[in-house]
């Protein structure tokens, strides 16, 4: 998968005992009773000191996705992904199930992004979930039956699950990538930040996800405003579905290439260029956006959006994410100027082993500086630039892939054999 894999993607669909049909394309809809579509009900979620108005909890930021550890029925930790781009919780690793001896409730075949056969899963109840601080005695999850995703292989560290709008509707909740740290503040004590820097976005809540609608500019003579999901699952930066307005065009100069995996196979697109989004007050020029194919999402919307908004943008800021009174609060980091780019090698770096240290390329784009540097599907990493593998995690490796353009990279790689194979990758910005 490319690095802004897009885990907005992973599950399409309404849900319905048996069968879960394809559907809205970037979130899946679980919540059978539904919210108030102007405002989020009350989550779950409690902290275990009453008295306390905020709980500071560690986080990972790992490949533009946000992860906190968890306890499930006493039970853990297990590594979580923090997603307002998913209604209900969702448990990816069916490990979890079994060690914890989970009962299973209805069965459901889910039908979502990809050519592949549906995938079973099962609900599960009453599922105890605490972080550091908080506590929620009973949760539902939907479970799967395998671990089609290997979350675990992109993110490079174990990946047990996502959590849902079940914590969001619970707390306002602010994320600080610099911090590598969330801190969840009860509602009804929250004080809104003062400052120049702070820029306020109203949110629209429907069906227990979030929306924002933003302007964006796709030429000198046109801006229009988009309704997109606010969606920290989503590796990339913005999504946008051509076929939600006649006006919204794949640009000229484009990258073909997958965007992403479902559920049912790989998500099939372009990446492209918007030449503005404006968040607030700030404007970000030169947007890395991804155009899904229409087939695989846009005809499958039950709310009506035209795309999605993903953390690989929002990371470059302080994020607030307050459900209860309908607004994102942002205040750029020292990240926000930081351009924004793709994979300058052409390949798929996937992490595996025990300890999820071993780097294998998964997959080697045709004609592209891997090919030309001889690199092929299956070869292990074994150093680049003289520095072992093993000593840096998968985001470190991914972004010395996409540093700037025109840098070599001295590459040591395994074969399956087991024979050695030195090469020099030079960058190429393709897009």
């Amino acid at each position: 998968m490319p690095l802004r894999c897009v885990f907005s993607w992973l599950f399409l669909g309404r849900l319905r005992p048996g069968w879960l049909c394809a559907g809205a394309a970037a979130f899946l809809l679980l919540l059978l009773s539904g919210a108030s579509p102007l405002q989020a009900q009350p989550g779950p979620f409690r902290f275990e000191n009453p008295k306390q108005t905020k709980v500071r909890v560690p986080a990972f930021m790992q490949r533009n996705l946000v992860i906190i550890p968890v306890q499930l029925n006493g039970q853990g930790p297990f590594n979580f992904l923090l997603d307002t781009g998913i209604s209900s919780s969702l448990i990816t690793d069916p490990k979890v199930r079994q060690q914890l001896r989970l009962r299973t409730k209805e069965r459901y075949m889910i039908s979502g992004a990809g050519e592949e056969e549906p995938l079973e899963a099962y609900r599960v109840d009453s599922v105890r979930v605490q972080l550091k601080g908080i506590d929620c005695p009973r949760l539902s999850f939907l479970s799967l039956s395998n671990d089609v995703l290997n979350l675990s292989g992109y993110v490079g560290m174990p990946i047990h699950g996502l959590l849902g709008s079940d914590i969001f509707r619970s707390f306002v909740v602010e994320i600080r990538p610099q911090d590598q740290q969330v801190v969840f503040y009860t509602p009804t004590s929250y004080k809104v930040p003062r400052g120049r820097q702070w820029t306020s976005i109203p949110l629209d809540i429907e069906g227990n996800k979030t929306y924002v609608t933003l302007p964006v500019t796709l030429s000198d003579s046109l801006t229009i405003p988009l309704k997109l999901v606010l969606d920290t699952g989503a590796g990339h930066a913005l999504s946008i579905e051509t076929t939600s307005d006649p006006r919204l065009k794949v640009p000229a100069k484009n990258l073909r290439t997958q965007l992403g995996r479902g559920l049912n196979g790989y998500i099939n697109g372009y990446l492209g260029r918007v030449q503005a989004l404006h968040l607030g007050k700030y404007k970000v020029p030169a947007l890395l956006t991804s155009f899904p194919d229409a087939a695989d999402v846009a005809q499958r919307a039950d709310v009506f959006r035209n795309g999605n908004l993903g953390f690989e943008l929002l990371k470059r800021f302080v994020v607030v994410i307050d459900y209860t009174h309908n607004r994102l609060l942002l205040r750029p980091n020292i990240t926000f100027r930081e351009p924004f780019e793709h994979d300058m090698a052409g390949c798929e770096i996937v992490a595996s082993g025990s300890e999820l240290r071993r780097y294998l390329f998964a997959r080697i784009m045709p004609d592209s500086p891997a090919a030309v540097a001889g690199l092929q599907a299956n070869d292990e990493l074994v150093s680049v630039n003289l520095i072992p593998a093993s000593q840096l995690n998968l985001t470190q490796v991914s972004n010395l892939f996409r540093s700037y353009d025109g840098r070599i990279m001295l590459l040591v790689v395994r074969r399956p054999s087991g024979k050695l194979f030195t090469a020099a990758l030079r960058l190429r910005r393709q897009i």
